[in-house]
């Protein structure tokens, strides 16, 4: 429901901005990895509020993009640059996702 996405939106903040924060990652792709995230979520939303469904549209839901995290933290801890790549490959996922998002929506609002 609504408080769930509003939670899931500050946990994304908090994590990217820890990893953001501690340096473990480029300024940029952790930056542009939040955003992404972030726009994941708001095409979702915004695309639904249009009455398109957008359940399984994208590649890197937020389900993936967290596990996919915690993947490369936990190998981080052997390869320390591992983060930094993971975050690096997340934003491009991410923006990825919105594209795919944005003509899905595009798709079926012509076909409507």
């Amino acid at each position: 429901g609504f408080l769930d996405s509003v939670a899931d939106r500050y946990s994304d903040a908090i994590v990217y901005s820890g990893v953001i924060a501690a340096g473990l990652c480029n300024l940029w792709a952790g930056l542009l990895a939040l955003f992404g995230s972030m726009l994941v979520s708001y095409a979702r939303a915004r695309a639904e509020m249009e009455g398109v469904n957008m359940a399984g549209i994208g590649l890197a839901e937020r389900a993936e993009r967290m596990i996919f995290l915690a993947l490369c933290t936990a190998i981080a801890y052997w390869y320390p640059e591992a983060l930094n790549y993971g975050i690096t490959i997340l934003a491009a996922l991410a923006h990825f996702t919105v594209l795919q998002r944005s003509l899905h929506f595009k798709k079926e609002i012509e076909r409507n």
